[in-house]
Protein backbone atom coordinates (compact mmCIF):
# COMPACT_ATOMS: atom_id res chain seq x y z
CA UNK A 1 0.00 0.00 0.00
CA UNK A 2 1.38 3.39 -0.94
CA UNK A 3 2.20 5.70 1.98
CA UNK A 4 1.52 9.43 1.81
CA UNK A 5 2.67 12.36 3.89
CA UNK A 6 -0.31 14.68 4.00
CA UNK A 7 -0.13 18.43 4.58
CA UNK A 8 0.08 19.58 8.17
CA UNK A 9 -3.31 21.25 7.93
CA UNK A 10 -6.44 19.11 8.04
CA UNK A 11 -9.04 19.37 5.28
CA UNK A 12 -11.03 22.57 5.42
CA UNK A 13 -14.38 23.47 3.94
CA UNK A 14 -17.09 26.08 3.68
CA UNK A 15 -20.32 25.52 5.57
CA UNK A 16 -23.44 26.97 3.96
CA UNK A 17 -24.86 29.98 5.76
CA UNK A 18 -28.53 29.19 5.36
CA UNK A 19 -31.45 28.43 7.72
CA UNK A 20 -31.60 24.72 6.96
CA UNK A 21 -33.05 22.35 9.57
CA UNK A 22 -30.56 20.98 12.10
CA UNK A 23 -30.75 17.52 10.53
CA UNK A 24 -29.41 18.85 7.21
CA UNK A 25 -25.62 18.84 6.92
CA UNK A 26 -23.63 20.33 4.06
CA UNK A 27 -20.11 21.45 3.17
CA UNK A 28 -17.99 22.54 0.23
CA UNK A 29 -14.32 21.58 0.36
CA UNK A 30 -11.31 23.83 -0.20
CA UNK A 31 -8.23 22.58 -2.01
CA UNK A 32 -5.77 22.22 0.89
CA UNK A 33 -5.28 19.39 3.38
CA UNK A 34 -4.77 16.40 1.11
CA UNK A 35 -1.94 14.33 -0.33
CA UNK A 36 -2.12 14.91 -4.10
CA UNK A 37 0.94 16.34 -5.84
CA UNK A 38 0.87 19.30 -8.25
CA UNK A 39 -1.03 20.09 -10.40
CA UNK A 40 -3.64 18.43 -8.17
CA UNK A 41 -2.32 19.77 -4.88
CA UNK A 42 -3.64 18.85 -2.60
CA UNK A 43 -7.19 17.77 -1.60
CA UNK A 44 -8.22 16.61 -5.06
CA UNK A 45 -11.37 14.52 -4.77
CA UNK A 46 -11.90 13.81 -8.47
CA UNK A 47 -10.91 10.37 -9.74
CA UNK A 48 -11.30 11.29 -13.42
CA UNK A 49 -8.56 13.92 -13.83
CA UNK A 50 -5.48 11.64 -14.16
CA UNK A 51 -4.37 12.07 -10.55
CA UNK A 52 -2.82 9.05 -8.81
CA UNK A 53 -5.75 6.81 -7.84
CA UNK A 54 -4.28 6.02 -4.43
CA UNK A 55 -3.93 9.73 -3.65
CA UNK A 56 -7.58 10.40 -4.53
CA UNK A 57 -8.66 7.47 -2.36
CA UNK A 58 -6.61 8.81 0.55
CA UNK A 59 -8.04 12.31 0.10
CA UNK A 60 -11.56 10.89 0.20
CA UNK A 61 -10.71 8.85 3.29
CA UNK A 62 -9.26 11.89 5.05
CA UNK A 63 -12.31 14.00 4.20
CA UNK A 64 -14.73 11.34 5.37
CA UNK A 65 -12.93 11.08 8.71
CA UNK A 66 -12.50 14.83 9.23
CA UNK A 67 -16.10 15.68 8.31
CA UNK A 68 -17.46 12.60 10.13
CA UNK A 69 -19.47 11.59 7.11
CA UNK A 70 -21.92 8.76 7.82
CA UNK A 71 -20.96 6.87 4.64
CA UNK A 72 -18.82 7.28 1.54
CA UNK A 73 -20.39 9.98 -0.65
CA UNK A 74 -22.16 8.87 -3.80
CA UNK A 75 -19.55 10.05 -6.31
CA UNK A 76 -21.24 10.62 -9.67
CA UNK A 77 -19.84 10.19 -13.17
CA UNK A 78 -20.69 13.74 -14.25
CA UNK A 79 -21.22 14.51 -17.95
CA UNK A 80 -22.81 18.01 -17.95
CA UNK A 81 -26.26 16.53 -18.44
CA UNK A 82 -29.55 16.53 -16.55
CA UNK A 83 -29.82 12.95 -15.28
CA UNK A 84 -30.64 12.84 -11.55
CA UNK A 85 -29.58 9.91 -9.38
CA UNK A 86 -32.06 8.90 -6.68
CA UNK A 87 -29.82 7.55 -3.93
CA UNK A 88 -32.80 5.75 -2.39
CA UNK A 89 -33.48 3.66 -5.48
CA UNK A 90 -32.00 0.15 -5.82
CA UNK A 91 -31.87 0.56 -9.58
CA UNK A 92 -28.39 1.12 -11.04
CA UNK A 93 -27.88 4.34 -12.93
CA UNK A 94 -25.27 5.53 -15.36
CA UNK A 95 -23.72 8.98 -15.61
CA UNK A 96 -25.58 11.67 -13.68
CA UNK A 97 -25.17 15.32 -12.75
CA UNK A 98 -27.44 15.53 -9.72
CA UNK A 99 -28.48 13.41 -6.76
CA UNK A 100 -31.38 13.41 -4.31
CA UNK A 101 -32.22 11.47 -1.17
CA UNK A 102 -34.94 11.23 1.46
CA UNK A 103 -33.04 8.75 3.61
CA UNK A 104 -30.78 9.87 6.48
CA UNK A 105 -27.14 8.92 6.15
CA UNK A 106 -26.83 9.02 2.34
CA UNK A 107 -24.44 11.65 1.03
CA UNK A 108 -25.05 13.54 -2.22
CA UNK A 109 -21.80 14.76 -3.80
CA UNK A 110 -20.94 17.13 -6.65
CA UNK A 111 -17.40 17.65 -8.00
CA UNK A 112 -16.48 21.01 -9.53
CA UNK A 113 -13.59 23.20 -10.64
CA UNK A 114 -15.50 26.30 -11.93
CA UNK A 115 -18.98 24.85 -12.51
CA UNK A 116 -21.65 25.76 -9.98
CA UNK A 117 -22.70 23.29 -7.26
CA UNK A 118 -26.31 23.87 -6.21
CA UNK A 119 -27.57 22.41 -2.93
CA UNK A 120 -31.28 22.03 -2.18
CA UNK A 121 -33.00 21.17 1.10
CA UNK A 122 -36.63 20.91 2.08
CA UNK A 123 -37.58 23.18 4.97
CA UNK A 124 -39.25 20.14 6.51
CA UNK A 125 -35.84 18.44 6.73
CA UNK A 126 -36.99 15.27 4.98
CA UNK A 127 -35.13 15.48 1.67
CA UNK A 128 -32.04 17.04 0.10
CA UNK A 129 -30.38 17.22 -3.30
CA UNK A 130 -27.33 18.51 -5.13
CA UNK A 131 -26.81 19.51 -8.76
CA UNK A 132 -23.76 20.07 -10.98
CA UNK A 133 -24.70 23.26 -12.83
CA UNK A 134 -22.12 24.35 -15.35
CA UNK A 135 -23.37 26.35 -18.31
CA UNK A 136 -24.26 23.18 -20.24
CA UNK A 137 -26.24 21.79 -17.34
CA UNK A 138 -27.99 25.10 -16.72
CA UNK A 139 -28.95 25.41 -20.37
CA UNK A 140 -30.17 21.81 -20.52
CA UNK A 141 -32.26 22.10 -17.35
CA UNK A 142 -30.36 20.30 -14.58
CA UNK A 143 -31.86 22.54 -11.88
CA UNK A 144 -35.37 21.89 -13.18
CA UNK A 145 -34.72 18.13 -13.28
CA UNK A 146 -33.41 18.11 -9.72
CA UNK A 147 -36.45 19.97 -8.40
CA UNK A 148 -38.74 17.49 -10.13
CA UNK A 149 -36.88 14.58 -8.56
CA UNK A 150 -37.10 16.11 -5.08
CA UNK A 151 -40.88 16.39 -5.35
CA UNK A 152 -41.07 19.25 -2.85
CA UNK A 153 -43.05 22.42 -3.61
CA UNK A 154 -40.44 25.01 -4.66
CA UNK A 155 -41.56 27.53 -2.05
CA UNK A 156 -40.72 24.96 0.61
CA UNK A 157 -37.13 24.58 -0.59
CA UNK A 158 -33.89 26.26 0.42
CA UNK A 159 -31.12 26.65 -2.18
CA UNK A 160 -27.43 27.31 -1.64
CA UNK A 161 -25.04 28.27 -4.44
CA UNK A 162 -21.55 26.94 -3.83
CA UNK A 163 -18.18 28.17 -5.13
CA UNK A 164 -17.99 28.71 -8.90
CA UNK A 165 -16.22 30.89 -11.44
CA UNK A 166 -17.06 34.55 -10.94
CA UNK A 167 -18.44 37.01 -13.53
CA UNK A 168 -15.07 38.76 -14.02
CA UNK A 169 -13.54 35.55 -15.40
CA UNK A 170 -16.36 33.61 -17.07
CA UNK A 171 -16.10 34.60 -20.73
CA UNK A 172 -18.45 33.04 -23.28
CA UNK A 173 -19.44 33.53 -26.90
CA UNK A 174 -22.75 34.36 -28.55
CA UNK A 175 -23.74 30.73 -29.05
CA UNK A 176 -23.42 29.85 -25.36
CA UNK A 177 -25.26 33.02 -24.34
CA UNK A 178 -28.09 32.20 -26.74
CA UNK A 179 -28.41 28.69 -25.33
CA UNK A 180 -28.58 30.01 -21.77
CA UNK A 181 -31.17 32.64 -22.67
CA UNK A 182 -33.29 30.13 -24.60
CA UNK A 183 -34.36 28.45 -21.38
CA UNK A 184 -34.56 31.66 -19.37
CA UNK A 185 -35.08 34.85 -21.41
CA UNK A 186 -35.32 36.90 -18.19
CA UNK A 187 -31.62 36.28 -17.45
CA UNK A 188 -30.40 39.01 -19.82
CA UNK A 189 -28.82 40.89 -16.90
CA UNK A 190 -26.38 38.02 -16.34
CA UNK A 191 -24.33 39.00 -19.43
CA UNK A 192 -22.01 41.93 -20.06
CA UNK A 193 -20.36 42.40 -23.46
CA UNK A 194 -16.59 42.87 -23.22
CA UNK A 195 -14.02 44.66 -25.41
CA UNK A 196 -13.45 41.47 -27.46
CA UNK A 197 -17.06 41.33 -28.56
CA UNK A 198 -17.78 38.36 -26.33
CA UNK A 199 -19.68 38.20 -23.03
CA UNK A 200 -18.78 37.97 -19.37
CA UNK A 201 -21.40 35.77 -17.71
CA UNK A 202 -22.57 35.66 -14.10
CA UNK A 203 -23.35 32.00 -13.36
CA UNK A 204 -24.77 32.92 -9.96
CA UNK A 205 -27.31 35.28 -11.52
CA UNK A 206 -28.19 32.63 -14.11
CA UNK A 207 -28.87 30.04 -11.40
CA UNK A 208 -30.83 32.46 -9.22
CA UNK A 209 -32.97 33.47 -12.19
CA UNK A 210 -33.90 29.86 -12.95
CA UNK A 211 -34.60 29.06 -9.31
CA UNK A 212 -36.83 32.10 -8.92
CA UNK A 213 -38.67 31.29 -12.15
CA UNK A 214 -39.31 27.81 -10.79
CA UNK A 215 -40.72 29.24 -7.55
CA UNK A 216 -37.74 28.86 -5.20
CA UNK A 217 -37.65 32.02 -3.09
CA UNK A 218 -35.05 31.25 -0.43
CA UNK A 219 -31.66 31.35 -2.17
CA UNK A 220 -28.33 31.72 -0.38
CA UNK A 221 -24.63 31.64 -1.17
CA UNK A 222 -22.83 32.86 -4.26
CA UNK A 223 -20.07 35.44 -4.47
CA UNK A 224 -17.01 33.17 -4.42
CA UNK A 225 -14.73 32.88 -7.46
CA UNK A 226 -12.86 29.65 -8.09
CA UNK A 227 -10.79 31.26 -10.85
CA UNK A 228 -9.61 34.25 -8.81
CA UNK A 229 -8.80 32.48 -5.54
CA UNK A 230 -5.97 30.09 -6.42
CA UNK A 231 -5.14 29.27 -2.80
CA UNK A 232 -8.68 28.09 -1.98
CA UNK A 233 -10.02 26.52 -5.16
CA UNK A 234 -9.25 24.36 -8.16
CA UNK A 235 -10.13 26.05 -11.46
CA UNK A 236 -10.17 24.30 -14.82
CA UNK A 237 -10.37 27.55 -16.79
CA UNK A 238 -7.38 28.98 -14.94
CA UNK A 239 -5.13 25.92 -14.81
CA UNK A 240 -6.43 23.34 -17.28
CA UNK A 241 -5.07 20.19 -15.66
CA UNK A 242 -6.18 20.43 -12.04
CA UNK A 243 -8.15 18.78 -9.23
CA UNK A 244 -11.76 18.96 -8.12
CA UNK A 245 -13.41 20.21 -4.93
CA UNK A 246 -16.55 18.56 -3.60
CA UNK A 247 -19.85 19.94 -2.35
CA UNK A 248 -21.79 17.51 -0.15
CA UNK A 249 -25.21 17.38 1.49
CA UNK A 250 -26.87 14.73 3.64
CA UNK A 251 -29.49 14.13 6.28
CA UNK A 252 -28.27 13.24 9.74
CA UNK A 253 -28.55 9.49 10.42
CA UNK A 254 -31.58 8.66 12.54
CA UNK A 255 -29.53 7.19 15.36
CA UNK A 256 -27.92 10.58 15.91
CA UNK A 257 -31.11 12.66 15.87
Amino acid sequence: MRAFASERSAPRWLTPDWPAPACVHALSTLRRGGVSEPPYASLNLGDHVEDVAAAVAENRRVLRAAARLPVEPAWLAQVHGICVRDLDSPEPIGPADAAVTRQPGRVCAILTADCLPVLLAAESGDRVGAAHAGWRGLAAGVIEATLRSLGTPPRELLAWLGPAIGPRHFEIGDEVRDRLLHGDPAAESAFLRNSRGRFMADIYTLARSRLIRLGVEKIYGGGECTYADRDKYFSHRRDGRTGRQATLIWLEPTRHR
